[in-house]
């Protein structure tokens, strides 16, 4: 017997008129808010500008939401290009179904690009934006929860989660492990600022603890899960990527820090003070190679004492001298 549960709600749209507003999207699109309204002051913090995490995100977020998209469809494909599956709900991103590993992989490829026409490093960049990340993977997977899906394994402790009826599911109390995830993205979130404070993380050191701590709670979360997965001796497939990613960002921090200690000291040139220094320097050079004009045309101009004039009176004062 529950003495408590967690409702989940009886749909996952609400109908504005004509306009249907889906709470899986709604968490998304604010997840992505708030991820660049935190990397955009901690961008200036460290001396960028106002508006680079934005201008970068506009790459950034479409190339996420294809790649996350794409992971989704391809480790998932029974869901939609099996007996009895329609194809096109492959598009069909509102109704759920974004992998974090492909988001993040094809996220970075269009923050890559975006940083690549400011002229900024991708790693700083990321350490920026880390812990906003971490707190819109904790918005977004409320969106599971309007969706009533990813949910963990039948329990009856109070803080179980109501699961209806319904296409692919039982009705049942189950773990919330939308919850537990978005919780300890947050977790996520405090351990990235605090050590980033703490230790001074740098070229992409802050953005790769993110990745391993992430992993570290995903792995476990995951492995509650009763949704289908495809299985990689004996444990799901997202379990085995959980565990590679961690290790390579731990080596990634091993190995940059001893490459790169410390903290870039810029991390967005300015532009316009390279541009005038560039004047600055090219100014003497200008100067010695074509001459300065004034001098150029004092020097024509004929001085008094140096005129043909000027010497031929020169010449004959000593004669006036001893005529007198």
């Amino acid at each position: 017997m529950n003495l408590a549960s967690i409702p989940s709600p009886s749909t996952g749209v609400i109908e504005l008129g004509p306009i249907p507003l889906r709470g899986y999207a709604f968490c998304i699109i604010i997840g992505v808010f708030v991820a660049v309204w935190i990397g955009n002051k901690r961008w200036v913090a460290r001396g960028g500008k106002a508006g680079t995490v934005a201008d970068i995100a506009v790459w950034a977020v479409p190339f996420g939401l294809v790649g996350g998209r794409l992971y989704h469809v391809i480790t998932d494909y029974q869901l939609y290009f099996s007996d009895g599956q329609n194809w096109v709900d492959a598009f069909k991103i509102w109704e759920g179904g974004l992998g974090i590993w492909g988001a993040i992989a094809f996220g970075a490829v269009g923050a890559w690009i975006g940083c690549r026409r400011r002229g900024i490093p991708l790693p700083a960049w990321a350490d920026a934006l880390a812990p906003g990340i971490a707190i819109a993977q904790a918005i977004g997977r409320w969106g599971n929860w309007f969706n009533q899906e990813l949910y963990g394994k039948p329990t009856d402790l109070p803080w179980a989660l109501e699961i209806s009826e319904g296409p692919n599911r039982v009705a049942g109390t189950y773990h919330p492990t939308f919850l537990y995830e978005s919780l300890w993205c947050i977790g996520v979130a405090l351990l990235v600022i605090w050590a980033d404070r703490r230790f001074k993380l740098g070229h992409g050191r802050a953005f790769a603890l993110y990745v391993a701590a992430y992993c570290a709670g995903r792995g476990w979360i995951e492995y509650m899960r009763v949704d289908e997965a495809h299985h990689v001796l004996g444990l799901r497939l997202n379990v085995w990527t959980a565990i590679i990613v961690f290790v390579l960002a731990v080596v990634y921090i091993v190995i940059s820090a001893k490459l790169r200690p410390g903290r870039e000291e810029i991390v967005e040139p300015d532009k316009d003070a390279e541009a005038a220094k560039k004047d600055d320097a090219d100014g003497p050079d200008a100067t010695e190679k074509d001459g300065d004009p004034l001098k150029k045309d004092t020097a024509d101009t004929d001085t008094p004492g140096t005129s043909a004039e000027d010497t031929q009176a020169e010449s004959a004062a000593p004669e006036a001298a001893d005529k007198s």
